[in-house]
């Protein structure tokens, strides 16, 4: 009844992609069927029928609801259910008469899903997975023509495999949405073979709680303690010098690697970076120190606008958390800026496109700035 078809699906490596973590979502969109007529035409021919003329049912709207976890940056591993909807059609004949035949798809899956980043915020999707696909069939005739099978309503469960390739637009870190077309090989209830197809549009969303932003503020003022009054005496010796004023100390700069601190286009702190950040912590609790500003930088590639975005909440992540961590908060200013500031040269990293050598040549350039400064 349905027509014979394969897909071919892209991976690939890739140095970027999503943040570990669950997620879930919904998909909709329209469905279609390879109705197999030259089939129905041949069936009716034995019984005696000439075909007139046969109306496909082969569109229909179909939905899938799932659920995964991120593997890896690139690798997910997906499970959801899927309805592809009824397709079918009637065929009419000579003498006169109908053959009906209509077929309902639904099952259960479980896919590995692939994603390349294109853009910072565009991602490309590829799977392929496993399928239990529940076909239930129905058939009736009218006038001359009759249903060629004993069983007029027969259903049947089959494992099969499917594919698909989409494209993900991350609207922010937790919500994206995705467009795919899928293929979905299956098995009818009266032993055909053959596929059907999904293209649809959804939203996916991420579970997993985000570090609140941390106000800047002005760094504390330095207090410097009076000079004692004066002792009036008949011979005064010569006074002592006066003690040295306080003298700024040089800035003390730490430099940490965003990479080994967040996933690409994150802001969530990874358990590595944590471990940095808490070194960091106890080195500040045990000096005197005025103010520590904290500054995010990014690389060269992506627009001016969402590098700032970036970068600025991934320097307000590192200030939480040192606060978190003890240090005092109204001492503690972050800030973004977009990858004017670059440690590597010129030179060094040559490409005007996001290749993986290119972006790993940039690692050093993808980097947050803590800045110390107080009094000796």
């Amino acid at each position: 009844m349905l027509g014979l078809a394969a897909l071919a699906m892209f991976s690939g490596p890739a140095a970027l992609a999503q943040a570990s973590g669950w997620y879930g979502g919904a998909s909709v969109g329209r469905s279609a069927a390879t109705i197999d007529d030259d089939g129905i035409r041949g069936g009716l021919l034995g019984q005696g029928l000439a075909t007139n003329s046969i109306d496909d049912r082969d569109r229909a709207t179909g939905y899938k609801l799932f659920g995964g976890y991120q593997l890896t940056p690139n690798i997910g591993l997906e499970a959801g259910f899927f309805d592809l909807g009824r397709f079918g059609y009637t065929a009419h004949t000579t003498p006169a008469g109908t053959l009906n035949g209509d077929i309902r798809l639904k099952g259960l899956n479980l896919d590995l899903v692939g994603t390349v980043p294109l853009t910072g915020k565009l991602s490309a999707l590829g799977r392929i997975g496993v399928t239990s696909v529940r076909a239930s069939d129905g058939f009736s005739a009218t006038g001359a023509a009759r249903v060629p099978y004993a069983n007029a309503n027969p259903s049947e469960r089959s494992t099969n495999f499917k594919a698909g390739l989409g494209l993900a637009y991350a609207f922010t870190d937790s919500l994206s949405m995705r467009i795919e077309a899928e293929r979905y090989r299956l098995n009818d209830a009266v032993g055909n073979r053959g596929h059907a197809d999904l293209i649809s549009v959804g939203l996916v969303y991420r579970f997993g709680a985000k570090p609140q932003p941390v106000r800047a503020a002005e760094p504390a003022p330095i207090f410097v303690a009076a000079a004692p009054a004066p002792v009036i005496a008949a011979a005064p010796p010569p006074p002592p010098p006066p003690a040295p004023a306080s003298a700024p100390a040089a800035p003390m700069r730490v430099t940490l690697s965003a990479d080994s601190l967040f996933d690409f286009d994150k802001s969530d702190i990874k358990p590595q970076g944590r471990a940095s950040l808490d070194k960091l912590a106890a080195d500040l609790r045990g000096m005197r120190y005025d103010s520590i500003q904290v500054t995010g930088h990014t690389d060269r590639f992506g627009s001016h606008n969402y590098n700032m975005k970036l970068s600025t909440r991934r320097a307000e992540a590192v200030a939480a958390y040192l606060v978190q961590a003890g240090v005092a908060s109204g001492q503690v200013a972050a800030r973004g800026v977009d990858g004017d500031k670059p440690v590597t040269q010129p030179g060094d990293c040559k490409g005007s496109k996001p290749t993986p050598a290119v972006v790993a040549c940039l690692q050093p350039d993808r980097r947050v700035e803590v800045e110390v400064t107080g009094t000796r």
